[in-house]
């Protein structure tokens, strides 16, 4: 290549692999100690029953999130309306990420109500919603909580601070530990987040079979 193009160099600097193992240890120390929070874990079950009651009446259930916790929204939703371990009833549950609503109520109401204007026009009584925010302070995530509250949806938070707005709105408020940084209260959040499906399809199930 002649002086007056551009080459791309190769990066040949080998990665240090403790690092790596650096990474892994955080992720590990994380997830222990919300092993060993028992008021994280007592709020994880109380949820998981929240929905579960909501199914079985035939209410759904809403959730939504900024970022990477939108994307564990949207997983949320769709493990519960889909498949997630065994063959069962699909679960009413929608995550609050259509573009259109998204881009017209952002355009039309700003950014911070496009959440709070779903569930205006969607929650209903003895429905939920998963609110997520590795913060608890997000804008958009609190006024959907406070519609949510207004229309009696009950509310889940998840977050990863204690003393936010958002958990002070919670029905059941969830605070994940998780260091310095989002991305470890995120990772926490997914496994909070399976559990809840887990205890949410065995509950229902062991219901079914009783009848």
């Amino acid at each position: 290549m002649s002086a007056q193009g551009t080459s791309m160099s190769t990066v040949n600097t080998p990665i240090d692999t403790a690092v790596v193992r650096a990474a892994l240890d955080e992720a590990a120390q994380a997830l222990d100690g919300l092993r060993r929070n028992d008021e994280a874990l007592a709020a994880v079950a109380r949820a998981a029953s929240l929905l579960a009651d909501a199914f079985a009446a035939g209410r759904k259930a809403m959730s939504c999130g900024n970022g990477g916790s939108m994307c564990d929204a949207m997983h949320f939703a769709e493990e519960l309306s889909g498949r997630f371990r065994d063959d069962r009833p699909a679960y009413p549950a929608v995550a609050i990420s259509d573009v259109t609503h998204m881009s017209c109520v952002g355009n039309d109401y700003g950014f911070e109500r496009v959440f709070a204007r779903f569930v205006e026009a969607h929650g209903q009584p003895g429905d939920v919603l998963l609110a997520i925010t590795t913060s608890g302070t997000s804008r958009n995530v609190v006024a959907a909580a406070e519609v949510a509250k207004a229309r009696g949806v009950r509310v889940i938070a998840l977050t990863g601070n204690r003393g936010s707005p958002l958990e002070a709105l919670a029905d059941v408020a969830i605070v994940t530990p998780g260091g310095r940084y989002a991305d470890r209260v995120q990772e926490l959040h997914i496994k909070v987040i399976h559990i809840l499906i887990e205890l949410v399809e065995g509950h229902l199930a062991g219901a079914a079979a009783q009848r």
